[in-house]
C-alpha cells in the first residue's frame, strides 16, 4: 500500500499533471499571462483535465501590480468563467497554502478536479517600492516600522545560530553551492551557473553575515498543478500516479521576536510532524525534501526542524555531502529559490510540481535515482506560516 493512499487508490488525491514558466524578469509578459502559460501546460501534462475550482497563491500583486481578486481575474482570463475561484496570501508559503485548500477540496468530494497557480510579477515596479512589498511579511507595527527586514531577520537569525553552533562563517556556504549546481540542468532557472567557495566568500554583504550568495533573488515565475482523485485521473501510458499523501500547515508568531525559540522553527517542526503522520511515513521513508532557502539559514533550519539534523549539525551534514544529488537526503534538486529564483507566493506550487517530476522520472538530468517519497515545505516570513506535503509514487 501507498504512503496515505486510502485503501482504494481511486478515492486518493492524485497530481494530474504540472507545468511551470521560467522564473526570470518578465518585463514584457502581465501576471495573468505568466499564470495562463503555467496553466496551459499544466493542463496539457493532465490530459486535458477540465478543473471545477481555481486557487491561486500571490504574495505581491496587491502592492506591486495593484491587483487582487486573483481568483476571479485569472479564472476569466483561462476562459473558466463562472467555477469556484480564490487566491490564499501567506507570504512565501502562499503556495503551499494553495495547494492545501485543492487538496481539502478534493479530497472533501466537493470538487473532483482542482487547479492550483502560483504567480508573481515582481518588474513591475523597481527599487524602493519592491523593498516595501517584500518588507510587508515581517510585523508592520513592531518590525517594519523600526526599519527590520526580511533579509535583517535572516542576518539575525544566522548570526544566532554561527554563534550557537561555534561555526565558521561561510559554515552555511555548501546550501547556495549545491543549489547552483543543481541549476545548471534546470531549464526553468533564472541562474543555470555553478559557483565556488570563492564567489560565496567574496560575494557583498546584503545584511551581515549575510552575503548576495546567501539570499535568493526575488524574480517573476509561475507555476501550475492539477489535482483529481484517481478515479477520474486520464491515463499517461507508462506514467506513475503521484499521491497526496500528507498535506499540513502550521503557524507562528509573525515578529520573530515574539517566537520563544526561533532557531526551532517550530511551525516547520509542527506542520512536517503533523503531514509524515498523515501519510504514516517516518523520515527513514523519505528520498528527498525540497525545502525553502530565500535565505541559507532557512535551509539549515527546516533540516533541523524535521528532525533531519540534529541542532546546529545541518551545516556539518551539508558540509560533508549528505543533501546533495547522491546523498542521503537530497535537497534543493532543481536549484531551490537560490539558483531556481525565489517566486514569492508560487514558490511552494514550483516545489511541488518538482517534486511529481523527481517521483515520475521525468527530471532528466536533475532526477535524483529511484525517488518514490518526497516533501515539500514552504516558509512564509521568519517562520511565521510553514506548508509541508508528501507526496508519494504510485505504480499503474
Amino acid at each position: 500500500m501507498t504512503l496515505g493512499a486510502s485503501a482504494d487508490l481511486n478515492e486518493s488525491v492524485i497530481v494530474a499533471g504540472v507545468g511551470m514558466m521560467p522564473v526570470g524578469e518578465h518585463w514584457d509578459v502581465s501576471l495573468r499571462r505568466l499564470a495562463l502559460g503555467a496553466i496551459e501546460r499544466a493542463q496539457q501534462d493532465a490530459g486535458g483535465l477540465q478543473p471545477q475550482a481555481l486557487y491561486v497563491g500571490n504574495m505581491y500583486a496587491p502592492a506591486l501590480s495593484g491587483q487582487t481578486h486573483l481568483g476571479v481575474l485569472i479564472a476569466d482570463f483561462i476562459g473558466q468563467r463562472g467555477i469556484e475561484a480564490a487566491a490564499f496570501e501567506a507570504a512565501g508559503a502562499s503556495g503551499g497554502v494553495a495547494f492545501r485548500q485543492g487538496y481539502l477540496a478534493v479530497l472533501s468530494g466537493q470538487v473532483d478536479c482542482a487547479l492550483v497557480v502560483g504567480v508573481e510579477k515582481v518588474t513591475d515596479r523597481t527599487g524602493p517600492l519592491v523593498d516595501s512589498a517584500i518588507a510587508m511579511s515581517v510585523d508592520a507595527d513592531h518590525e517594519a516600522i523600526q526599519g527590520v527586514t526580511p533579509a535583517a531577520q535572516a542576518a539575525l537569525l544566522m548570526r544566532r545560530y554561527l554563534l550557537e553552533a561555534s561555526a565558521p562563517e561561510t559554515a552555511l556556504a555548501p546550501f547556495p553551492l549545491q543549489a547552483h549546481q543543481n541549476a545548471v540542468s534546470n531549464p526553468y532557472a533564472i541562474y543555470r551557473r555553478a559557483i565556488t567557495l570563492q564567489d560565496y566568500s567574496q560575494a557583498a554583504p546584503v545584511s551581515p553575515p549575510v552575503r548576495q550568495m546567501d539570499a535568493a533573488p526575488i524574480a517573476d515565475g509561475a507555476a501550475a498543478v492539477f489535482l483529481t482523485r484517481g478515479s477520474l485521473l486520464p491515463r499517461s501510458a507508462g506514467r506513475p500516479r503521484v499521491v497526496v499523501a500528507g498535506s499540513a500547515v502550521a503557524t507562528a508568531p509573525v515578529a520573530l521576536h515574539d517566537q520563544p525559540d526561533p532557531l526551532g522553527l517550530p511551525a516547520g517542526s509542527l506542520s512536517f510532524q503533523r503531514a509524515l503522520a498523515q501519510a504514516g511515513a517516518t523520515p527513514d521513508d523519505l528520498d528527498l525534501f525540497e525545502l525553502h532557502d530565500l535565505f541559507s539559514i532557512q535551509a539549515a533550519l527546516s533540516l533541523e526542524a524535521a528532525g533531519l539534523a540534529a541542532r546546529g549539525q545541518a551545516w556539518r551534514l551539508a558540509g560533508e555531502g549528505a543533501f546533495g544529488r547522491n546523498g542521503t537526503l537530497p535537497i534543493l534538486t532543481f536549484g531551490g529559490s537560490k539558483a531556481r529564483g525565489d517566486a514569492g507566493g508560487a514558490t511552494g506550487v514550483y516545489q511541488l510540481a518538482e517534486l511529481t517530476l523527481q517521483l515520475q522520472a521525468r527530471a532528466g538530468d536533475n532526477q535524483v535515482p529511484g525517488a518514490r517519497v518526497g516533501v515539500a515545505q514552504c516558509i512564509g516570513g521568519a517562520g511565521a506560516t510553514v506548508a509541508t506535503h508528501v507526496l508519494s509514487r504510485v505504480e499503474g
